[in-house]
């Protein structure tokens, strides 16, 4: 039979029986034909959980066509040979058989005789990898053939199996870097061929590999990926969500996307791609409502099936981005009650972040704190790695303000003072320097006088104000030096985009709790956000605008 029929035929052919009743009507078979009918049943008869009927193996037809590999392996064309082994890999054939050892054994001789080309190189490396895994010492020698070889004529397919090996090779510690730049100027111009799951092995590669470097390629297919998202599976999701965390990558079309595409696909979303996806929103400080409603109507139904790191995994950036979704109830009242059948099983320092990112969204807590401010707790933090850092120590100190200041009937062990802080501040609470500048010049404008204000100020409560100014009972300025006939102290904070969710006027959390805080403080909060500022041109409408913003009515100054 041609061979184009033949192969039209078996591919229309949808179970293990077809397709050894139509094998049997043939009389002349070539080697690619039958590793093509290998193939076509290992995909009709494999799924993600392995062979579904065993008893095939058994069948006269397949055992002819493996006596035919078997004992002619010398005689087949490198297509048939590593066709072939990777079906009969796909098939779960015992790695330890005549038959596999006969075509692992013709195709490393092959390898070494330098017999193949760039493409039987790669299923070779894709077989093996399948078969022996990233420590098998051949995979070394398919990149040194590679290195000598016309990869401006690869096809994609090959560009990602290459990708594929170098990356297991290079977890063995050995990289090839002059191949590797080569690679990465050839895959950019292949980038608009790539289908989501080359776009994603690519993507996991450069990631694994460091290519830093390769910042045209990295852009290019981030870019690439944003017509995929509602095609990939969740793994290679996965992978395409760390690649634009490792290289610093934002897109706001790719935020558009997956802000459709979780909503839509959530009920069939693994936990860890739906971790994955929060915590690419977390650092990337991305409130997107429709993903967080989503997140929390999911949370709701399927907390019970979660992980503990899962289960913080969901739960924390609400905190981080302050936000509180419409099934804001429902969400909390079930995480208290996931919280009360497994908290023993939450490692120390990820059921410390989960309980203060409540806090930041004023959900306390309150049945937990003992156990966070009892010695043993304590000493299991410090045995875990970060132990009890800055960070760490800041947390704790911010917890127990907040049951201090917020929670006055909560009457359990209070935290140590050697755990608590004087000052910490946190990674987005330091003003924009350049705003800062110049509210404080416009403040000069107005107060006349440079000793009216003082700024960055340290207070007993471990908050750092922004800029503080003092009054008298009569709302005349004093001196910031004065420490008597103080009546009222304002707190101004000056909230430049870094306090702030991307492209949102939404505060984070830390610098909510924080305001928060200096009030029931007795400070006088007023928020200078940069949205409204960014446009005063002129060190007079400055002075105009912090006029109104923070003497509304009259001020003066004492002579």
């Amino acid at each position: 039979m041609d061979e184009q029929l033949f192969f039209k035929t078996l591919n229309n052919l949808c179970t293990s029986k077809d397709i050894f009743y139509f094998l049997n009507s043939l009389e002349v078979m070539s080697d690619t034909m039958a590793a093509g009918a290998l193939q076509r049943i290992s995909e009709v008869e494999v799924d993600d959980n392995g062979l579904k009927n065993p008893a095939l193996l058994e069948n006269e037809v397949f055992r002819a066509l493996c006596f035919q590999f078997e004992f002619e392996s010398s005689k087949l064309s490198n297509m048939g040979l590593l066709n072939a082994l990777q079906a009969l890999i796909k098939l779960r054939i015992d790695p330890q058989s005549t038959l596999m050892m006969s075509l692992l054994s013709e195709s490393e001789e092959r390898l070494s005789r330098g017999q193949l080309t760039a493409e039987h190189l790669c299923s070779l490396g894709e077989s093996l990898l399948e078969l022996e895994g990233p420590s098998c010492a051949t995979l070394e020698q398919i990149v040194n053939h590679m290195q000598d070889r016309d990869i401006e004529r690869w096809s994609p397919r090959e560009i990602v199996m290459v990708y594929k090996i170098l990356q297991v090779t290079a977890r063995e510690g050995k990289q090839c870097q002059n191949l590797l730049n080569r690679l990465n100027s050839v895959t950019l111009h292949t980038v608009s061929q790539l289908n989501p799951n080359s776009a994603s092995v690519i993507l996991n590669s450069l990631v694994v590999l460091r290519q830093t470097q390769a910042v045209l390629l990295v852009t290019a297919l981030c870019k690439h990926s944003v017509k995929h998202v509602p095609y990939f599976t969740d793994h290679e999701l996965v992978n395409v969500l760390e690649a634009f965390l490792y290289f610093g990558q934002k897109l706001q079309t790719f935020t558009e996307v997956l802000e459709r595409h979780v909503p839509e696909s959530i009920l069939t979303m693994h936990p860890q791609t739906v971790s994955k996806v929060m915590h690419y929103c977390c650092k990337k400080m991305i409130l997107s409502k429709p993903i967080f409603d989503a997140v929390a109507e999911s949370f709701i139904s399927n907390a019970d099936r979660l992980t503990t790191d899962q289960i913080a995994a969901y739960i924390i950036p609400f905190g981080t981005l302050n936000y509180l979704p419409p099934s804001a109830s429902s969400l909390f009242r079930k995480l208290e009650a996931v919280l009360h059948t497994c908290l023993r099983h939450f490692q120390p320092h990820t059921l410390l972040n989960l309980l203060h990112s409540c806090v930041l969204i004023q959900r306390y807590p309150i049945n937990y704190l003992p156990k966070i401010f009892s010695p043993y707790f304590l000493q299991k933090l410090q045995a875990q790695p970060p132990g009890l850092n800055r960070a760490v120590m800041f947390q704790l100190t911010q917890l127990f303000l907040t049951v201090t200041l917020e929670c006055p009937f909560y009457e359990g062990p209070k935290l140590l003072s050697k755990y608590q802080v004087k000052a910490c501040p946190t990674l987005h609470s330091s003003p924009d320097v350049h705003l800062f500048k110049r509210v404080k010049t416009g403040l000069l404008y107005l107060l006349k006088k440079r000793i009216y204000f003082a700024s960055e100020v340290s207070t007993p409560y471990f908050y750092v104000v922004d800029i503080e100014i003092k009054l008298d009972e009569e709302d005349f300025v004093l001196p910031a030096a004065q420490l008597e006939e103080v009546h009222r102290r304002i707190a101004l904070c000056v909230d430049g985009q870094n306090r702030f969710c991307t492209h949102s006027h939404n505060l984070l959390g830390e610098e909510a709790i924080k305001q928060r805080h200096l009030q029931l403080l007795g400070y006088e909060v007023v928020q200078i956000p940069f949205f409204e500022i960014e446009s005063l041109q002129s060190t007079r409408k400055m002075a105009d605008y912090l006029h109104k913003k923070i003497f509304p009515r009259t001020y003066g100054l004492r002579n």
